[in-house]
């Protein structure tokens, strides 16, 4: 919830005013450092202190000291990121962006499956593993930079530090907006509903598998932001980059809800040993929404590229009261699976306002034969995922059917043309 204090709006400012002005990069990454430091310092004094307001215990606040530490790594990666994109050097990034689940993932399970270490496997040694990954990563990150750019020390400036965070509020503003539709759910379940404890848990066991899904999307976009700002500051024309994106990322999504919605029991009863009987249908529809979702990071992306933050803002001021009553409605009605419908009819509402929006900025033509071709893959996966229940495949080869079925017929509707692609790609 404190996790704004952090950055407000500072990375996605700093990703697209440094793909636009590569110039800038040694005037303004050392001062911002400065006001990361002190913005690090701020979330530590409120968390803490919001901690000891709701009654953590003495154990809790030494683990929660652990956790803001790594937050405030990731935070900073996350910068780093911002200029090793916005200078262009997306193969860096990429690299960066994976190092440090690697890490963790690496030592996890040295340190789980093996007697190498010595250790005994416990939460406060997942998180320090964690810190050893955020670290290592940070430090590359910083190394990369400095072979590629000149890094100055930092001065105080006052004046830059206030127009800094007078132009990162709106992308601020924004995040905590998207922020606040995203995740008001599972609060909702718990205070609207008599036993919403355990109903918000039912509804968490059913997000965690879109979260994880959303990571993927997320680094889809942040490897967009930098390239739509800096061929917008160019004058280029980005329909092309932007039909391809969406494909690239549609689709996938569109493949992997069909298939949870088609083995939403069988998931949920393979994950969790109580309640995939409720939580399975709650999975279903929020893996439906996972195609709204990804429309939104392209044109989401592409609108915050432009500059476009007043519109996004209405939008998505507009989504979360929206999404505030629709699931003061449902939850009543339909418990964690009210919560599902609210989310999923806010999202195919925001993406379907962001299409909308970036038309008419952009000046669009709406591209009938694509969205023709887009819906025949819909039928083909949906027709397949029907044939895997009717002759009750098991998941796995259902699921592999399915995804055949959606590459296949992208290859031969030649939706996404990969030559083509690699060439749209700034640096190629």
């Amino acid at each position: 919830m404190l996790n704004i204090l952090l950055d407000v709006g500072i990375t996605n400012f700093n990703n697209r005013n440094i793909s636009q002005n590569r110039q800038l990069f040694s005037k303004h990454f050392s001062g911002i450092i400065l006001i990361r430091l002190l913005l690090g310092i701020i979330y530590f004094v409120f968390s803490i202190a919001f901690a000891i307001a709701i009654g953590y215990s003495a154990k809790q606040i030494n683990m929660l000291w652990l956790l803001l530490f790594n937050q405030f790594l990731l935070s900073g990666i996350l910068y780093m990121r911002s200029n090793i994109s916005g200078l262009g050097h997306y193969k860096y990034d990429s690299i960066v962006s994976v190092t440090d689940r690697f890490i963790m993932i690496l030592f996890c399970i040295i340190l789980m499956w093996t007697n190498f270490t010595g250790i005994n496997f416990s939460i406060t040694t997942f998180i320090l593993t964690q810190t050893f990954a955020y670290i290592i990563t940070l430090l590359l990150s910083f190394f990369i930079l400095k072979k590629y750019e000149k890094i100055i020390l930092p001065k105080w400036n006052t004046r830059f530090y206030m127009v800094v965070l007078r132009k990162s509020f709106p992308f601020a503003l924004l995040i905590l907006l998207m922020t606040f539709y995203n995740r008001i759910d599972s609060i909702m379940i718990e205070r609207l509903l008599p036993n919403g404890a355990f109903y918000s848990g039912v509804y968490a066991q059913a997000f965690r598998i879109l979260d994880a899904a959303n990571m993927f999307a997320f680094l889809f976009a942040t490897l967009l932001l930098p390239m739509f700002s800096h061929m917008l500051k160019k004058q280029e024309d980005i329909s092309a980059l932007v039909k391809l994106s969406f494909s690239l990322l549609f689709i996938p999504a569109a493949v992997l809800g069909i298939c949870s919605y088609t083995y939403r029991f069988e998931v949920m009863d393979g994950l969790y040993h109580q309640h995939a009987e409720l939580s399975a249908p709650v999975f279903g529809i929020l893996m439906l929404s996972f195609t709204a979702i990804s429309t939104s990071y392209i044109f989401g992306t592409l609108l915050t590229a432009n500059g476009s933050l007043k519109q996004l803002n209405i939008m998505a001021a507009s989504a979360m009261i929206l999404n505030l009553v629709l699931n003061f409605i449902f939850i009543r009605q339909f418990n964690a699976l009210g919560a599902a419908y609210a989310g999923m009819i806010t999202q195919m509402l925001t993406a379907f306002a962001q299409v909308f929006i970036a038309k008419k900025q952009f000046s669009f033509s709406i591209n009938f034969l694509l969205i023709l071709k887009l819906i025949v893959v819909l039928i083909l996966c949906y027709a397949a995922s029907l044939m895997a229940k009717t002759f009750q495949l098991n998941m796995l080869v259902g699921s592999i059917l399915i995804s055949i079925v959606g590459i296949f017929t992208t290859l031969l509707l030649k939706i996404i043309d990969l030559r083509h692609a690699l060439r749209l790609v700034p640096g190629n």
